[in-house]
């Protein structure tokens, strides 16, 4: 199996305090406020990702003073998310889809009227300048690289219900032969060509690199998965460090990002549309709008 490196970004515990409420509207009281019965508490991710930035922008655009954007890890909100629904408590977090999240869950995104958040979103592959002339074979897979949300949600609940990344990604290549044949159309096997691809620690994102670095490990490619956040993965496809990520969120997630880096990257194909981020909540909860928060 390919080495796989974790750097940057290790998984946290982060504890969360939430007011208990006693019914399934998750309020205790009838003069309770939203706020109030999550201590105007917004629960977060690493604060390098863009539905962190997204979010405090948000925080000022709907004049939420009192509220809190607390940061963490993809791993420690789902945490937080699982505590509060097993106990149908109220909680309010940054979320996106696809996730496996909303697979076990039944969670709904607040409405934004003010667009914060943008429409959906497209997840990117992003390479660094000549990985084509250097690597031809993998330039190519990785621009042919594309799947489903349904596609990428089984690798991702295999992982959340116990699996190695790897093994899930190999069940998955083994199990979908005629997808992995449109991405290696044309694509010639190699003798040990070394291939790092470099990714965020978002569940979507394991999912993918996982199931792309075995695509590559079975074409020949000696390959290496390195974890890191989103200032670091962008860098090191920038600066030539990694060669490419199946990871980056555009237009907005990413858009600091892309603009800092721009002509220093080559954009070789979108892997997924209609992705989406935004605040959101268990549908017990009594709110329907990020307007609500007030």
């Amino acid at each position: 199996m390919w080495k796989k490196i974790v750097g940057i970004g290790a998984v946290a515990a982060l504890s969360i305090g939430l007011a208990a409420c006693g019914n399934d509207k998750a309020s205790s009281s009838k003069n309770e406020t939203v706020g109030d019965s999550v201590k105007y508490k917004i629960t977060g991710i690493d604060p390098g990702a863009g539905i962190m930035t997204a979010t405090e922008k948000a925080l000022k655009e709907y004049k939420l003073d009192d509220w809190e954007l607390v940061t963490g890890s993809s791993a420690a909100m789902t945490a937080a998310l699982k505590k509060a629904y097993d106990k149908k408590e109220p909680i309010i977090f940054t979320g996106w889809n696809p996730h496996w999240m909303f697979a076990k869950y039944d969670l709904k995104y607040l409405d934004d009227p003010k667009g914060v958040y943008g429409e959906a979103e497209e997840i990117h592959t992003i390479a660094r300048k000549g990985l084509k002339e250097d690597h031809p074979n993998a330039y190519k897979v990785l621009s042919q690289f594309k799947w489903s949300e349904d596609d990428m949600g089984e690798v991702m609940l295999d992982i959340q219900e116990g699996s190695k990344p790897e093994d899930a990604a190999a069940k998955w290549v083994k199990d979908n032969p005629d997808k992995v044949e449109e991405w290696t159309t044309g694509v010639d096997k190699v003798k040990g060509e070394k291939i790092k691809l470099t990714y965020v620690a978002w569940d979507s994102e394991i999912a993918s690199t996982n199931v792309m670095g075995k695509v590559l490990e079975d074409l020949g490619f000696k390959v290496t998965l390195t974890q890191v956040e989103a200032g670091p993965m962008w860098t090191a496809i920038a600066d030539g460090s990694a060669d490419a990520s199946l990871a980056a969120w555009l237009p907005l997630t990413h858009k600091t990002y892309a603009e800092k880096f721009d002509g220093k990257y080559e954009d070789i194909g979108t892997s997924m549309t209609g992705v989406k981020i935004g605040l959101t909540v268990p549908k017990y909860m009594d709110i329907d709008s990020i307007e609500d928060l007030k």
